[in-house]
């Protein structure tokens, strides 16, 4: 495990080695250039509202804003992961990202997705049973040297392969889950974690 996680990571939310901030940048580019990923909709380490989860039905992604990246960024790139398995549940990777100051809308598509856990190319809404324990989700934003020329679709491997070494800077939001017995949509936990397809 990269040790440095504690520094980043609040308490409770689980050290996996398997998050993407761990396999693709490290401690002293955390934070570079006073690069923050915040949401209007929530505070770091609050939970997110059902209205982003499998308990409502027209549930949506949040709200995302950051701030300026270090000069010379190419392209900003999302990954939002479930901390709480191993390996982690990608929910949600996003590229083609201005180099500056942005933000994403609720619910807004962006300009590239690629395919979540559960190969859709879309937000994959965290879904938990009821019996299901608190999960801990890492907003992960990263700043890049290069842009990615990934089609959208691109398999978690692919986006991933082609981050290596490019990440300037990176940052971190975290948020929790527990179901509240809602929608439920697709809560059968059954998965695909790999990242190799």
């Amino acid at each position: 495990m990269a040790e440095w996680l504690d520094s980043v990571l609040p308490k409770g939310c689980p050290r996996n080695s398997g998050l993407a901030i761990a396999r693709l940048t490290e401690e002293r580019r955390i934070g570079r250039s006073g690069l923050t990923l915040t949401s209007p909709a929530f505070a770091p380490g609050e939970a997110l509202d059902p209205c982003f989860t499998a308990d409502e039905e027209d549930a949506v992604a949040p709200p995302l804003e950051w701030t300026a990246p270090p000069p010379g960024t190419q392209e900003m790139v999302l990954v939002v992961e479930d901390a709480s398995v191993s390996p982690p549940t990608l929910h949600w990777s996003v590229w083609g990202l201005a180099g500056q100051r942005g933000k994403l809308l609720e619910g807004e598509v962006p300009p590239r997705v690629g395919k979540n856990s559960k190969k859709n190319s879309e937000w994959l809404l965290p879904a938990l049973s009821a019996e299901d324990a608190e999960h801990h989700y890492v907003f992960q934003l990263f700043a890049l040297e290069l842009p990615l020329t990934l089609m959208p679709g691109a398999s978690a491997k692919d986006v991933f392969a082609s981050m290596e070494g490019q990440v300037s800077a990176a940052a971190v939001l975290t948020a929790t889950y527990r179901s509240t017995g809602g929608f439920d949509g697709d809560a059968d936990g059954d998965w695909d974690n790999e990242d190799d397809d």
